[in-house]
């Protein structure tokens, strides 16, 4: 017989869990003495929102579900926004919070929320333990959905009396699991539109870096030389400098990769899904698409693919690849026109001098300190859009964006998680001024680790994202100044190096510097933001519609 915290435990354990990231509370003190004894690292976090997001994003790197644990009422709730993110963002997660006894209640209805009723709707399974002896079960069922395609956010409710009971029940081991493969039927249909086609492309969405398919796909455009486009959950599936990448999907509308799309008579949609925002938008009558992924597609008034290929992405590219021989005539002239003047474009503000920073000039010296393997943790805000379109991603998972649920307030806690992964590689994360304060404690966290991490705060004072769209719509700027702390001081407060850029050309020495010399560093880096309306919405519509 053996505790049901300890069988928790013992399932993580065979689960593969290296880490659980949270915060204590009175409810979960059985099953944090249970860690306490296991080798799984608890990592104590300031906040369980930050303890959430840390999750979701070590399960995005490993496609392994990351484990966060809270207490009942508000740490659950505090957790609730991260499961959001998970849950959009096919992150796999699973969320473990306590509660009050349940067979004999002692304090009335103090603190208690119905948790898994408030979960329900943002994870694929919520379920409340109610007997030791099915906690193995649960916890197996959990880490299947959770990893399961489209992986996302699961929860369990520990309640403090089940965790004391005594059980003789064992963790069920894992079992192999293979992805179904796609119908022959499905990949000759995709291969005859294909062979019909004058002009296609493809768009490469964040399903297919889950998986790993950037070698099927790769392969696929040095065969065949068609074009590609990223999303921003996509970026970096595929080398992003190949001759054949057109650009990103960063707007919703009016960018050359929306003018190649034009230009196209076929798009082939990889791993692609509604929950991040739809890189082209579908009418009757316009492009025909073929949606490649491993579930069928949603219906949806603006995506309504003409062919499905469902099953595992790697298989289905590869074979798809296989049965296009060279007798396929296809004209790429405009798309690679189109890719040509993005280039040029891309290229203009990378050495732009003016100071405060323009964001074209931060991205392309982000880019150049950084090494291919390293990992950019980006937080929300309009400095997302240029790193979307302009930093090109070398290999798959090194932008960590959010283009799903699109919180503040995660840069950090995922540039923390990217370093317990891949402990060796750099790691900046960028932050706006507001998404680094709603986060900001957990600086102390990565100290009290010993991480090597870079934070970039882009200050302009505001929220920079909402204030330019009050611009768009010709509305006056209302609720988005505030003041902000001396961040170099606040830095140096938790015990981190601060440093404040002086001038433009002071970044990329400075960003060289905090890569090679271990430490938490955060680089206060004043932005301007003044011609992002003009460049995001009217040039480059201009421009792209120009070619």
């Amino acid at each position: 017989m053996a505790k049901a915290s300890d069988i928790v435990v013992r399932c993580l354990e065979s689960e593969g869990v290296k880490y659980v990231f949270g915060i204590p509370g009175e409810e979960n003190l059985s099953l944090l003495e249970s860690l306490r004894e296991s080798p799984i690292r608890l990592v104590l976090t300031r906040h369980e929102q930050s303890a959430g997001f840390m999750a979701a994003t070590y399960g995005r790197l490993t496609g392994r579900a990351g484990v966060s644990l809270s207490t009942l009422g508000p740490g659950a709730t505090n957790l609730a926004t991260a499961g959001a993110y998970a849950y959009l963002g096919g992150m796999p997660m699973l969320m473990i919070t306590g509660q009050k006894p349940i067979k004999n209640p002692r304090q009335g209805r103090f603190q208690i929320i119905d948790v898994c009723s408030m979960m329900d709707p943002i994870t694929k399974y919520t379920h409340q333990l109610a007997s030791a002896d099915n906690i193995p079960s649960r916890m197996r069922e959990a880490f299947r959905l959770a990893e399961e395609e489209k992986p996302g956010a699961v929860h369990l409710e520990l309640p403090e009396d089940i965790a004391a009971e005594q059980t003789d029940s064992i963790p069920i081991p894992r079992s192999l699991n293979r992805w179904p493969l796609a119908e022959h039927s499905a990949i000759d249909a995709a291969v005859a539109k294909l062979r019909k086609a004058r002009s296609p492309i493809l768009v490469i969405g964040a399903g297919a870096s889950r998986k790993m398919a950037a070698r099927a796909l790769k392969q696929l455009i040095d065969k065949t030389g068609i074009p590609f486009v990223t999303t921003q959950l996509g970026k970096g599936v595929v080398d992003e400098r190949h001759p054949r990448f057109v650009g990103n999907a960063a707007l919703s509308t009016g960018d050359f990769v929306h003018r190649a799309f034009e230009s196209a008579d076929l798009i082939v949609n990889v791993g692609h899904d509604l929950s991040e925002k739809p890189p082209f938008l579908m009418v009757r009558g316009s492009t025909e698409v073929i949606h490649i992924d491993y579930r069928s597609a949603e219906a949806d008034a603006l995506y309504f693919p003409q062919l499905e290929v469902t099953g595992d992405i790697a298989d289905a590219v590869l074979r798809i690849g296989d049965a296009l021989n060279n007798t396929v005539q296809w004209d790429f002239t405009r798309l690679l026109a189109i890719r040509e003047a993005n280039e040029v474009q891309i290229a203009e503000g990378a050495d732009d001098d003016r100071y405060p920073l323009y964001p074209q000039r931060l991205v392309a010296d982000v880019r150049r300190a950084m090494p291919s393997e390293g990992i950019v943790a980006l937080d929300n805000g309009i400095y997302k859009i240029w790193f979307a379109r302009n930093y090109k991603a070398h290999k798959p998972n090194t932008v960590l964006l959010d283009n799903a649920l699109a919180t503040m307030g995660a840069g950090l806690p995922s540039a923390m998680a990217a370093h317990l992964v891949y402990p060796d590689r750099p790691v900046i994360a960028v932050c706006g001024d507001g998404g680094f304060m709603m986060n900001s404690q957990e600086l102390e966290t990565a100290l009290r680790l010993g991480m090597h991490i870079t934070v970039i705060i882009l200050r302009d004072d505001g929220y920079g994202m909402i204030r330019c769209k009050q611009t768009r719509m010709g509305y006056a700027e209302f609720a988005v100044g505030y003041g902000n702390p001396d961040f170099v001081k606040y830095a140096e407060a938790y015990g981190a190096s601060g440093y404040r850029v002086e001038s433009a050309g002071a970044l990329l020495p400075l960003l060289e510097h905090c890569v090679k010399t271990p430490g938490v560093h955060v680089i206060d880096c004043p932005v301007d933001y003044g011609e992002n309306d003009r460049i995001l919405n009217d040039e480059l519509r201009a421009r792209s519609l120009a070619v």
